[in-house]
């Protein structure tokens, strides 16, 4: 994945998903993440980053708790959550 081509350049919001397969909570917020891609907010879109697979971006947004959902608008970060969220918090984390 190009983090700056899918992120940093994307003209609208994505919200990055940080996780790691053997992270339980991680896991508990897939199924809830795959609910609200279905809902998006239109120039929105759902990334996920897996933390070992990635660690240089995850070590460079300063993500020491996962999961941790961080939120770009034209390449810049306007907000972050730790832990698991209901899926009406992550729309309306994309609606501001």
């Amino acid at each position: 994945m190009d983090f700056s081509k899918e992120v940093l350049e994307y003209g609208g919001k994505v919200l990055v998903d940080f996780y790691a397969e053997w992270c339980g909570p991680c896991q508990a917020l897939r199924p809830i993440i795959e609910e609200a891609e279905k809902e998006l907010p239109e120039g929105a879109k759902i990334l996920s980053i897996d933390i070992d697979a990635e660690p240089a971006i995850a070590e460079k947004y300063e993500v020491v708790s996962i999961p941790t959902l961080v939120l770009f608008e034209n390449g810049e970060e306007i907000d972050r959550t730790v832990g698991l969220i209901s899926k009406k918090k992550i729309l309306k984390m994309l609606e501001k």
